[in-house]
């Protein structure tokens, strides 16, 4: 067991008054026990409402009154994102709130009475004992400019995820209407290709035109390079021989100007927001040490602080690879010695975040690059690819973590270690 698990338990005392809640959308269910475990009061139901929050302040309080308690500890199961306001009314009132895994619910809701039955009465009562026993995790709920970059953060990924649907719909739209159009222009994102998406969208409206109006057209939105005549005749010759729908080309024309239009307006918001993040990036400390790491940009530290929060609220750098899903596990018994694997419990955003830089480290930064092909081809216990930039994903986690705690710049001989930076310089 260890020294967190144990502090975990020492939390729970005798004058402790212990709450698990299931969290719904609209009405939640609490239920109080003991140090021991002994159910106090009884199950009390509450809407998700300030009227409803502060009966269940009132009630905590008479239990405590009733029986002796000078303290709480409130245990919630993470629902999606509805137990959020109830935790912070709470944490206002100098209330702890911990939360416990709904994995662990679910393995333990037979343990009282064998019986697989599952409602919101019970998981109260399964997470009441949960907490009692020391089986609960303490938030890192953001606060301040880091509560503000996690928000940031994840509007930024909902805007990439809407562009990304918009860009598969004009996919969609040149399939039907100008298959041959990326024959012409290999990236339909291109300055010219989208100036002939907005002016002469239909191989019909091409047609209407000769090379030298298309280029006109193109000097007069200030793209020459590359767009001469014979771009342009190319361009005319293969609408003249396209296979696109000709029927609906009216509210096909409107169709695209729309998604055009909102191609253009999530591209200006994702600037906007890049923006204001690098601002908030600015205000955080450690911040600038950690980009200074060669390979790493403003989206990448930002994911990671966003993810991770305050890095003085963590004692060492493998909380933050638990939190990330990096931590090993093991399937050994006996004789038998089973392949050892990262458990991919934590948080998938951070955990992916972390994988994909790690894929540009490998090949741009040159320390990274040296550790991936040690890794790879040491003689003893060489490493498969995969497990090589996990690996790395281990030594980034450390590398942010001091930089970002110690606020010292980048160092590439101790980013390596003794050993390898040694056999880096002599190479």
């Amino acid at each position: 067991m260890s020294i967190s698990q144990n502090r975990k338990i020492r939390r729970i005392r005798d004058s402790t008054l212990v709450v698990g809640a299931d969290i719904a959308k609209k009405v939640h269910v609490a239920r109080a026990s003991d140090a021991r475990g002994i159910e106090l009061g009884k199950p009390l139901f509450f809407d998700n409402s300030r009227r409803g929050m502060e009966k269940l302040l009132t009630w905590m309080r008479m239990l405590m009154a009733d029986h002796g308690c000078d303290n709480v500890v409130f245990g919630v199961e993470p629902t999606g994102h509805y137990w959020m306001n109830l935790a912070q009314f709470l944490r206002q009132h100098g209330i702890d709130v911990v939360l416990v895994n709904p994995l662990h619910v679910k393995k333990s809701k037979e343990l009282d009475d064998n019986n697989p039955t599952k409602n919101d009465h019970k998981d109260a009562r399964v997470i009441s004992q949960l907490v009692k026993d020391g089986r609960y995790s303490v938030p890192n709920i953001p606060k301040d400019v880091y509560a503000e970059l996690r928000v940031g953060m994840n509007q930024r990924e909902r805007l990439i995820e809407d562009l990304k649907r918009v860009q598969g719909r004009i996919h969609n739209w040149l399939d039907r209407f100008f298959p041959e159009f990326t024959e012409v222009f290999r990236d339909w994102e291109g300055k010219a290709a989208l100036v002939c998406l907005r002016e002469c969208p239909c191989p019909q409206d091409i047609q209407a035109k000769t090379a030298e109006e298309i280029v006109h057209m193109w000097k007069t939105y200030g793209i020459s390079r590359g767009m001469g005549k014979k771009r342009a005749t190319y361009l005319v010759e293969i609408a003249s021989q396209s296979v696109g729908l000709t029927e609906g080309l009216q509210m096909a024309r409107q169709e695209l100007q729309i998604l055009l239009g909102q191609y253009d307006l999530l591209q200006e918001q994702l600037s906007q927001l890049l923006e204001q993040i690098e601002r908030l990036l600015n205000r955080i400390p450690g911040a600038a040490q950690m980009l200074s790491v060669p390979g790493l940009g403003v989206v990448t530290v930002a994911g990671f602080l966003a993810e991770v929060g305050d890095l003085s609220a963590y004692e060492h750098w493998r909380q933050v690879q638990k939190l990330a899903g990096f931590n090993l596990k093991e399937n050994s018994s006996g004789k038998h010695k089973g392949q050892t694997k990262i458990t991919k419990r934590g948080r998938p955003r951070l955990r992916a975040l972390l994988y994909r830089c790690v894929l540009v480290l490998a090949a741009k930064n040159p320390q990274f690059r040296a550790l991936h092909q040690y890794y790879t081809t040491r003689v003893e216990n060489p490493l498969r690819p995969m497990s090589s930039l996990v690996a790395l994903c281990y030594k980034l986690i450390r590398i942010l973590f001091t930089l970002g705690r110690k606020q010292v710049p980048y160092d590439p001989v101790k980013a390596l270690g003794p050993v390898h930076s040694a056999q880096w310089l002599a190479a």
